[in-house]
């Protein structure tokens, strides 16, 4: 392989990979600090646990949820961890993006009925899953 090649494919896939960056930057939940969601974190893992687990989930959830929490235990991020404030935004935001399209196929009830959190815990992921369909 060329230089020039590498080269080519090197500025490629940083280019890619900004792109990405910044599309998870326009898709963040606005108006909700990280903090407030990292609180919901092992709720929200519960409730994927229990879809997943829940044979009356549609497959494409099922599979959609294994993919957020294969996202999560992968080590390899978008946005690396060390950096302060973005690193855990891309895991943030493809959880929202996978729990918004989990609220559509499942309808707000269902998700509600099956969060073991807080009231306060579920209001909070309701804000980040926006109105339901």
């Amino acid at each position: 392989m060329t230089w020039g090649l590498a080269l080519g494919v090197l500025g490629s896939l940083i280019a890619l990979w900004a792109a990405l960056v910044a599309v998870l930057w326009l898709l963040r939940p606005r108006n909700l600090p990280l903090g407030e969601l990292a609180r919901i974190v092992p709720d929200v893992l519960r409730l994927a646990r229990d879809l997943i687990r829940d044979r009356s989930t549609p497959v494409r959830v099922r599979a959609a949820l294994i993919g957020l929490l294969l996202w999560l235990v992968n080590p390899i991020d978008l946005i690396p961890e060390f950096i302060p404030v973005l690193g855990p935004l891309d895991d943030v935001i493809v959880a929202v993006i996978v729990l918004r399209y989990a609220n559509r196929r499942l309808g707000r009830d269902q998700l509600r009925s099956r969060w073991r959190g807080t009231a306060d815990g579920y209001a909070l992921l309701a804000g980040v899953l926006g109105r339901s369909s």
